[in-house]
């Protein structure tokens, strides 16, 4: 037996049986009998969220496929460029398209990953695989990220934990984790929220809930299946749920009329720049995940002047939002996720216009512990399109199971877990992988 280990550990020190010491002293063979448990913190650490993990997601959807040649990946001076031509953003080097000047002004806070493929090209479809992490499956119905964020993380609030700001044809569903993780759908939000207000007085109000609950609620449960409301139904709960929020405080963060007229007017006055005003009030309230809508990017026709009405409405909008988040001190703990279903053809078509293509497009990521200032990935400026690998014609391609699992992982959830879909199916979480360089070190 040697007289001392030849790795010298000093008690008390930074180095005094932490994960790395552990990993050294097992490589070093004088405590190999810790070599399974070295790894296996090692390994641990590797996975674990780097720094506090965020805690809310505001999802920017873009409905009908943005352009990525208009937006956030521009091509100028080249056979697939159009019209459009790039700009400086304040992180050296990166440059996004014009019509974006003040969301380059916020380039450091946000990631760009160019290279997103997808093999979905029709919107409902495309939609469903952007919003869930999966392809569609006539077998089960996926939650959307929003459902999954509520189901693993708990909250005690009494408004919805998701919620839905001018949802489309198809908003953010529970899926098979059912219909109480569906968003909460609202509109414009300097409209007030509809049916708060009770028609009648309180007491007649409460002699009418009575009734409800003691009289009606039997009736309708008699010979059904036992705990049908708790498991199905759901109607006892939701009618106190609706009851405890139309009593609450909360309700305020809905409120965006009582805010001043600046900071409206930085949003845009449009009903997207409302929502997103409205979104960084719910989250400061504890709300986990808000979905903002912004539709019209489905353009076949014309898609340079479209595409550019488009950018006027969700520039001072998503600049804005970054920067309010900022000045709130939340946007450490808030991912900001701009997306839609597909991008556009680099070909443009006889009507001036980009058909779908989800061979390469670009989702931008910022705050909550996402590296910003970067570039992931490269569409090519002089793609083959004739091709039967589109693919080929980007650097480092990405599907959307890694954005799933990249936002997941910085919210500290552990996408690699089953979840249960009736009857007792085992599903992932996330099926994708991390796209590491996004996560700040």
């Amino acid at each position: 037996m040697p007289s001392k280990l030849p790795l010298q550990i000093e008690c008390g020190s930074g180095d005094h049986w932490n994960r790395r010491t552990l990993l050294r002293a097992a490589t070093a063979g004088t405590i190999s009998w810790l070599t399974p448990l070295a790894t296996s913190l090692s390994r641990a650490a590797e996975d674990a969220p780097r720094g506090a993990p965020a805690k809310s997601v505001i999802v920017l959807w873009m409905q009908g496929g943005p352009s990525q040649l208009e937006t956030f990946d521009p091509h100028p001076n080249t056979p697939i460029g159009g019209e459009t031509r790039a700009i400086k953003t304040s992180s050296p080097g990166i440059k996004i398209a014009r019509g974006l000047d003040q969301v380059a002004e916020q380039m450091e806070h946000i990631a760009l990953i160019r290279s997103v493929v997808s093999d979905q090209k029709d919107h409902e479809r495309a939609t469903y695989n952007a919003k869930t992490g999966f392809r569609p499956d006539p077998t089960m119905v996926h939650p959307a990220l929003g459902a999954v964020i509520c189901r693993q993380l708990t909250d005690q609030l009494d408004i919805p934990r998701h919620i839905s700001i001018l949802p489309n044809t198809w908003p953010a569903r529970g899926g098979y984790l059912g219909d109480q993780y569906d968003a909460f759908q609202v509109g414009d939000p300097q409209k007030p929220l509809p049916d708060l207000t009770r028609a009648v007085s309180e007491p007649r109000n409460k002699r009418r809930l009575d009734d409800l609950l003691d009289i009606v609620e039997p009736e309708f449960s008699r010979g059904r299946l036992p705990k049908l409301d708790q498991q199905k139904t759901l109607h006892k709960v939701s009618i106190h749920r609706a009851l405890k929020m139309m009593s609450s405080e909360q309700l305020r963060a809905f409120d965006i009329m009582s805010v001043s007229q600046n900071l409206r007017n930085r949003y845009g006055n449009t009903p997207f720049g409302r929502g997103c005003l409205a979104a960084c009030q719910l989250i400061k309230a504890g709300v986990r995940c808000v979905e903002v809508t912004l539709g019209g990017w489905d353009t076949h026709i014309n898609n340079h002047q479209l595409q550019q009405q488009r950018m006027a409405i969700l520039d001072p909008a998503m600049a804005t939002l970054i920067d309010h988040l900022k000045e709130e001190g939340l946007l450490e703990h808030t991912i900001v996720l701009w997306g839609g279903e597909f991008g556009r053809e680099p070909r443009i078509n006889g009507a001036d216009g980009r058909d779908h293509w989800p061979h390469g497009f670009t989702v931008a990521m910022a705050g909550g512990g996402i590296s910003g200032g970067q570039v992931i990935g490269a569409t090519s400026p002089t793609p083959d399109l004739e091709t039967s690998r589109p693919d080929r014609n980007v650097k480092n391609p990405r599907n959307i199971a890694d954005v799933h699992a990249t936002v997941l992982k910085a919210l500290g959830i552990d996408f690699q877990q089953e979840m249960y879909n009736p009857p007792i199916r085992p599903v992932l979480v996330s099926e994708g992988k991390v796209i590491e360089e996004v996560i700040a070190s």
